[in-house]
């Protein structure tokens, strides 16, 4: 799941479609949902600015979600090079690490118009539908 997924995953589920409830639901089941530690920097960023409420404090939110079962997986060196041989990214580096972590071998759900138009090698659902 992008960043926005995530957040409306776990606080708004009602703003994602039926498609993206449904594989999440299943992909959560198998333990198999996954996010990339990018998104909790997003996510604190959204904080501070306002953009964005949780629950409680950042720290615990996450903790929280992996106590769950949501599956965090880390930036490394290969996802970082990955960013820079793909032709026309979006321009937000966070979206670029999302998307190239999401490359290996992962669907990523997101709402983002930029992630879904773009036309590389990503299986990826749309999250409003």
């Amino acid at each position: 799941m992008d960043t926005h997924s995530l957040f409306w995953w776990r606080e708004e589920p009602h703003r994602l479609g039926r498609t993206a409830t449904t594989w999440s639901g299943n992909a959560f089941r198998h333990g198999e949902l996954a996010v990339s530690v990018i998104s909790f920097q997003e996510i604190g960023r959204l904080v501070n600015k306002g953009r964005m409420t949780l629950p409680t404090d950042l720290r615990t939110w996450r903790r929280d979600l992996l106590a769950e079962g949501v599956v965090e997986i880390p930036v490394d060196g290969e996802i970082s090079v990955r960013t820079h041989e793909l032709p026309n990214l979006p321009s937000d580096p966070a979206d670029q690490l999302i998307m190239a972590t999401a490359m290996d071998r992962h669907t990523l759900i997101t709402a983002d118009e930029e992630i879904l138009a773009w036309w590389g090698p990503l299986e990826r659902i749309n999250a409003r539908r």
